[in-house]
């Protein structure tokens, strides 16, 4: 390495964990291809930690250089920049760790499996300046929920980050500044427009109503361009073959997201008392926007659904033997009723095989299947099936939606289900449609 990385400089043999590195780079205030550069190198050695089963380490990354260069896959300037990407890599997860604002896990233990997607636990992340500490009194005030405290406060971070590279502090900006910075976004960092628009948002929030400032009209400000994208959707055919390469739970957590028309969060939050089997209906619990819903129950589902709860109480009986911890629930629950996780009907209904260590307690507790252990089981299955699409998880709620609104159902009823807010989001499932419109023909086969 060029420059020895701070985090591990007198531990060349110390892991580092940084499951956030990608979100944090997007803030850094870097040119857009230099961030690209470090993006694609990053990735490079973090695949070839996985390929070689090694951790993060500075060791491992000289390593990682060192094959780089024998092999000859990069010129000069190429291997400085990745070794840019790498000092940036491991000084950036020092400053996370020690950040009061992000909860970062230390590295897992042998045999054990990291948490990844759990909110940090509110109480103890109170902010570091005054105006991030108003910031957050505002946002919990209005009980919102902690994902938009994420983004909302890292927009105010990278905001207050861009006014001191131009010489200027907080209390100056005002609307000329949020213009400038929101038009900087759309030309020079290429946002999308709804990356723009959130921005706009937590900075109107910040400003207004955590700062008490008074903001007049902003004005005309460069729009990111607003693009169209068409949703990978699967035939029938092809979710078939999808579910064929997979087998026990991963192939009933498929289905069921299939069958109900599920985000993967939503998948991955079911309780055991949010299957409803004797009713035939899944109730989604905090979605999208907070918001709860009732969504179908395949009736195809129902008996290998109940089988699987049935086994479940096997491993609940198990847990309690064990007097392990109760699950996770929410921050205002868990402290109105402190035993509520270790009942039956909070349980997870799709639980991890082991007990994981909670980063922000310390507790062994039983925790949910990690989003991305079933997206790889998902892709794994995909080639598997030798689909020629790119799958995901979310890619079996699009076929949902399009296999409904294709069979006839009014677009209504499947923006309920989807829990969409506006139809026009569920609109964009009829360019996908097998016969999109009123059984319209092609003129060839006319």
């Amino acid at each position: 390495m060029a420059t020895q990385p701070a985090s591990s400089a007198s531990s060349p043999a110390r892991a580092v964990w940084f499951p956030r590195w990608a979100e944090v780079l997007a803030q850094e205030d870097l040119a857009i291809e230099t961030r690209e550069r470090y993006r694609v190198a990053l990735l490079q050695y973090l695949r070839f930690c996985k390929e070689s089963r090694q951790r993060a380490t500075v060791a491992s990354a000289r390593q990682f250089m060192q094959e780089q260069e024998a092999a000859r896959r990069l010129d000069a300037a190429g291997l400085a920049e990745g070794k840019a990407a790498l000092n940036w890599f491991f000084r950036a997860a020092k400053q996370q760790i020690r950040s009061a604002t992000t909860q970062v896990a230390p590295p897992p233990a042998e045999g054990e499996l990291a948490m990844t997607g759990l909110p940090t636990l509110g109480a103890a992340d109170l902010g570091r300046t005054d105006w991030e500490r108003r910031l957050i009194r505002e946002l919990r005030g209005r009980h919102y929920r902690w994902r938009t405290e994420e983004t909302y406060r890292g927009w105010a971070w990278r905001f207050v980050r861009w006014l001191g590279g131009r010489g200027l502090t907080l209390e100056q900006a005002a609307e000329t500044e949020v213009r400038e910075f929101l038009s900087e976004l759309a030309t020079r960092q290429r946002a999308s427009a709804s990356g723009q628009k959130q921005a706009l948002n937590a900075l109107v929030f910040f400003l207004r109503d955590a700062l008490g400032r008074t903001l007049g009209a902003f004005g005309e400000f460069q729009r990111a361009r607003r693009v169209t994208r068409v949703p990978v959707v699967l035939t029938r055919e092809e979710c078939r073959r999808l579910f064929a390469a997979l087998e026990g739970v991963p192939r009933l957590m498929a289905e069921l997201m299939y069958g109900s028309g599920l985000r993967l969060t939503e998948l991955l939050g079911l309780r055991i008392k949010d299957v409803d089997l004797e009713r035939g209906q899944l109730v989604v619990r905090a979605g999208k926007g907070d918001q709860d819903r009732v969504t179908v129950l395949p009736e195809s589902l129902t008996e290998r659904l109940r089988a699987h709860r049935d086994r479940l109480r096997g491993l609940h009986t198990e847990d309690r033997a064990a007097n392990a911890p109760g699950v996770w629930l929410p921050e205002g629950l868990e402290r109105k009723y402190p035993k509520a996780g270790e009942s039956w009907e909070w349980q997870w209904f799709f639980p991890s095989r082991q007990l994981m260590k909670d980063p922000r307690s310390g507790l062994r507790r039983r925790h949910h299947v990690l989003d991305a252990t079933f997206q790889q089981t998902i892709r794994q299955a995909a080639r598997k099936a030798k689909l020629d699409k790119r799958v995901t998880p979310h890619v079996l709620r699009h076929s949902f939606a399009t296999h409904l609104l294709e069979s006839g159902t009014d677009i209504r009823t499947v923006q309920d289900l989807l829990g969409h807010k506006d139809v026009s989001t569920t609109q964009i499932y009829t360019h996908v449609m097998q016969k999109p419109g009123l059984g319209v023909k092609s003129p060839l086969d006319g």
